[in-house]
């Protein structure tokens, strides 16, 4: 299977906050921020993939920084890691001012699993890497997919 590079499947979605997408307290629902960085890392994994995809499981989810009405928010994704069938996408959400400039409010890392037509697990092309960031990347995804395997094997 021949491999794909990470600017292959990057994605980004942009949104402008809406009084619907605010808590009591002004701020964009943790939730909604959620469900934006799922659709953004099924797009990426997807890309990548050429299959439908699952979320298995979310790695890491910080929030930094609220976001606010009428705020232009920034949701950038990209592969960090693959393995057989899965895939470790982050997340980086944004908010973008009147300038330009960003300022960090999320980051997440999520894992996506490839699926068949049958909805059961298929195999992903490799990754390929072509950056010293991206290799750094892909060296702590290794080390986060063995922490999880390692974490798993001890709750059975």
């Amino acid at each position: 299977m021949e491999g794909k590079r990470v600017s292959d499947s990057k994605a980004e979605q942009v949104q402008i906050l809406l009084a619907g997408t605010l808590n009591g307290s002004g701020r964009l629902y943790g939730g909604q921020l959620m469900a934006w960085i799922d659709i953004v890392a099924a797009v990426v994994a997807r890309r990548h993939s050429g299959r439908n995809v699952t979320t298995a499981f979310v790695d890491s989810l910080r929030f930094e920084e609220p976001a606010r009405l009428n705020d232009t928010v920034v949701l950038k994704g990209h592969l960090t890691y693959v393995g057989r069938t899965s895939m470790e996408v982050c997340v980086q959400s944004f908010v973008e001012d009147l300038s330009g400039e960003r300022r960090l409010i999320n980051k997440a890392y999520l894992i996506m699993v490839a699926l068949d037509e049958n909805d059961l697990p298929v195999e992903v092309p490799p990754l390929i890497v072509e950056t010293e960031e991206e290799r750094a990347e892909f060296e702590a995804g290794a080390k986060r997919r063995a922490l999880r395997h390692s974490r798993k094997s001890e709750n059975y």
